[in-house]
This record gives C-alpha cells, sequence and structure tokens, in this order.
C-alpha cells in the first residue's frame, strides 16, 4: 500500500514540475530551464539531507544514481522541449507510455513476472502513442506525411525516463537518498555538455525565475517519492503508477491554458489510462 500511496504522490508532483516546466519552455530557452531546474532541485535535496537519518552508500549506489540522473536530465530536455513545441496534452502522456513500456521490460529482466493483463497492457500503451499522436497537424516540410510537433522528442524522452525508473531501482535501501545527489549532478553534467554543444541563449526572464525553481523543487521531491515507491515494492508498479503523472499536466493544461483534445485523443488517453491499470495490476 505505502508504494502505491509514494508512487501516485510522485506522479502528482512530477506531472505539475512538468507543466511548470513547459510554461517555463515556451518563454525561454530549453537549456538554461532544464539547468537552472536541476540546480534548483539539488539545492533542495541538499538542504533536507542533514534532517535524515544517516544513510550509507556504496560506489555502486552511486553509480547507479549517476546512470539515472544522465538519463533523466537528457530526457528532460526532450521531454520540455516537445512540451515548448507541440500541445502538452499529447507530449506528456506519450512520454509516459513508453516510459512504463521500458520499465516492464526492464522488471521482467530483475525479476518481475507479468501477468497476461500486463501484456494486454504494454499493447494498449502502444496504442495509445499512436491515437494520442493523431493531433491533426503535420509539419510542413513533409508535405502531410511528418509527425505530430514534440512528438520525436517525447518518444526519446519517453526511453530515457524509463532507463531513469530502472537504474534508480538498483539502489540500495541502506543508500538512503543519497543516489539522487549523484543523479542530479550526473544530471547537470550531461545538460552542461550538451549546452556547450548547442549555445543556447541564456536570457531568462525574472518572471520565469519562480517556475523554474518551482518545478525544480517539484521535480526533485518526486523523484523521492518514486525511491521510496521502489524501495516498497515491484519496479513495475512504482514506474507504472508514477507514470500517471500526465493527469496532472492535462489538468493544469486544460484549466490554465485553456487545451483541448480531439476524439481520436482522448481515446488514446483512455488507453494510456487502461493500459497503466493492466500494468501494475500484473
Amino acid at each position: 500500500m505505502a508504494a502505491i500511496v509514494f508512487a501516485l504522490l510522485s506522479a502528482a508532483l512530477y506531472g505539475s514540475a512538468d507543466f511548470l516546466g513547459g510554461l517555463a519552455s515556451r518563454r525561454s530557452s530549453v537549456m538554461p530551464v532544464m539547468i537552472f531546474s536541476q540546480l534548483a532541485g539539488l539545492v533542495m535535496l541538499l538542504l533536507v539531507l542533514p534532517f535524515l537519518p544517516a544513510a550509507s552508500a556504496t560506489g555502486a549506489d552511486f553509480a547507479w544514481g549517476a546512470v539515472a540522473g544522465a538519463a533523466l536530465g537528457i530526457g528532460l530536455m526532450l521531454l520540455y522541449q516537445g512540451l515548448a513545441t507541440g500541445k502538452m496534452s499529447v507530449v506528456a502522456p506519450v512520454t509516459a507510455v513508453l516510459a512504463v513500456v521500458v520499465s516492464a521490460v526492464a522488471g521482467m529482466v530483475i525479476g518481475d513476472r507479468l501477468s497476461v493483463s500486463a501484456f494486454a497492457g504494454v499493447a494498449l500503451a502502444m496504442m495509445a502513442i499512436t491515437l494520442i499522436s493523431q493531433d491533426g497537424t503535420r509539419e510542413k516540410a513533409n508535405a502531410g506525411c511528418g509527425t505530430a510537433p514534440g512528438l520525436a522528442a517525447a518518444l526519446s524522452a519517453g526511453v530515457l525516463i524509463g532507463v531513469f525508473f530502472a537504474a534508480l531501482k538498483q539502489t540500495s535501501p541502506a543508500s538512503g537518498l543519497l543516489p539522487l545527489v549523484s543523479a542530479r549532478l550526473a544530471a547537470l553534467v550531461a545538460l552542461g555538455a550538451v549546452a556547450l554543444w548547442r549555445r543556447p541563449p541564456w536570457r531568462i526572464g525574472r518572471d520565469l525565475v519562480w517556475l523554474i525553481v518551482a518545478g525544480g523543487a517539484l521535480d526533485i521531491f518526486a523523484n523521492v517519492l518514486y525511491l521510496l515507491a521502489t524501495r516498497e515494492g515491484m519496479l513495475t508498479i512504482a514506474a507504472t503508477l508514477t507514470s500517471l503523472y500526465p493527469a496532472s499536466t492535462i489538468l493544469l493544461a486544460r484549466l490554465v491554458l485553456g487545451e483541448r483534445q480531439r476524439r481520436i485523443q482522448i481515446v488514446g488517453l483512455a488507453c494510456a489510462g487502461l493500459g497503466v491499470v493492466l500494468l501494475g495490476a500484473g
């Protein structure tokens, strides 16, 4: 029961963080938004650690944390890029269901055994990716044969976030939250390397600072809750329930931005929801 509660709370915070990150990315370059958001989360984590029980992490714990952080850092960069260029109500669910598929496969490798219902959930998740991406737009350069805006970024982000889910599961309970420190540092290094290559503009308006800081804080606490969920239950269940985060992203996008979904997207969202439930049940 604790794993379910932790995972659902994590989902709510992840979705809210993605919404704030998407808003900031629409008014600034994605890269500085990501880097400063990750930095804000790291500061929050370091402020909290001294008040927690002592933990002992091994080199393997820090290594798995670093793998998770690098994957999440690049994955979130791609996700925010997708949120900035496409509809939030499309990009967020596509990323989530693909992350579930990757996590389910990783779970099977480390010992999770999926039932028939779980395999059905994987199939529904893949169907949802196809349906949700049908937003009626096409890339002009491809003369009607392109993909929905932000879809390529969403697919890549989904794989990397799935890697994050799986890697963080490998850390030991005795390590406490310490693997999240190496995760944040690795994310900053990975994003910094990409920034040096892309050389994006770094100007950020003062009105965006609160969005970035709030998004970073929500994201790191979502990380904490997910880590706790993986230590209380199976990877497949923790990752699946955490991947319900698009629900809060879509709710906020509808309430704040007035985004509407087409019928086929609503069907896709229903498939995604049912797929997530079936995966969790398995």
